[in-house]
């Protein structure tokens, strides 16, 4: 096997031509998906759709990172600096957790993280256990266990950004959408490190979603069918929503109407929950749409709420 694109990109999607020419969509860490030729060795953009926009704006630096998990795993990701990055002073820090969880965070566009970046935030982009591209191990090692290794491994992604001396520890933001709103559930509840949460589009009390939403299969595979006492004990140890009262974070939780990938019933649960528990907390629901949050004036809408939140409760 060769790989013939390398280097800090991104290739989604690419066609083979009749004369060997290959056409690809790439993108990289400052720059949104565009369409590359690479004839022989030679990889040439002949795109760009972006360039007077991109021409407009600072971008912050993406750099990779490797640090060692609780237990040792070593764990990749990667770090957005804010645009006018000063080496020796300390920034808020955005724990911007992917979803999926077979998912991974790569040199491609970034857009939520150079929006956060542009605040003046810094972000941690971690691969913890769950993710793709380090082998089928790592992908299994959240096996019916999700909110175990897997936390262990993005809190030592914030602590490797703060020992760097570029996260001030006083001054966190949590954050994700689908699995990345899951496990952002499981971090406040194992933790109070945090200022402010936002959990997009998440699962707490995850029987609720049996013969609801369309993991089925999923769900019988791995936890099994939730009226077996042992496969129901694991539903229960696994769900956030059972540890909801140590929840201390304000938190954020936003999803689709329509969703039936995660259905919004997840949302209204934790938010009842935290409103119940004196917890500072916002629900919001965007009427017609689906697992994402896909027409333009929403997503403008979801966008300002994220800074907004973080900005207004971030330590100053």
């Amino acid at each position: 096997m060769q790989q013939l694109i390398d280097g800090k990109n991104v290739t989604s999607k690419y066609q083979i031509g009749p004369n060997g020419k290959i056409a690809a969509l790439i993108s990289q860490p400052h720059l949104p998906s565009e369409v590359f030729v690479l004839d022989g060795k030679n990889l040439q953009q002949r795109t760009f759709t972006n360039q007077h926009w991109l021409q407009g704006l600072e971008l912050g630096e993406v750099i990779k990172a490797q640090y060692p998990s609780k237990d040792g795993t070593l764990i990749e990701g990667f770090i957005i600096k804010p645009p006018g990055f000063v080496e020796g002073q300390k920034y808020p820090v955005i724990l911007d957790i992917h979803g999926g969880p077979q998912m991974q965070y790569d040199w491609g566009w970034h857009y939520e993280a150079q929006l956060y970046a542009a605040q003046g935030w810094l972000v941690v982009h971690p691969n913890p256990r769950g993710s793709t591209g380090y082998g089928q191990p790592f992908s299994m090692g959240i096996w019916r266990d999700w909110g175990g290794p897997d936390y262990e491994d993005v809190m030592a992604g914030v602590d490797d950004a703060i020992n760097r001396g570029w996260g001030d520890p006083d001054q966190m933001g949590v954050g994700g959408w689908s699995y990345g709103g899951m496990l952002t559930n499981h971090v406040i509840t194992k933790t109070d490190r945090f200022d402010a949460a936002i959990s997009g589009a998440s699962a707490t009390l995850y029987v609720v979603n049996y013969g609801h939403d369309h993991y089925q299969n999923w769900w019988e595979q791995e936890l099994g069918l939730p009226w077996k006492p042992e496969a129901r004990e694991l539903y229960e140890r696994m769900s956030p929503f059972n540890q909801v009262d140590r929840v201390t974070t304000p938190t954020l939780i936003l999803g689709g109407e329509n969703d039936w990938n995660v259905p919004i019933i997840n949302s209204e649960q934790l938010y009842l929950a935290l409103k119940r528990l004196g917890v500072d907390t916002q629900l919001i629901v965007y009427p017609d749409e689906y697992h994402g949050i896909s027409r333009p004036s929403y997503k403008q809408d979801l966008y300002h709420r994220y800074i907004d939140w973080f900005e207004n409760r971030l330590s100053p």
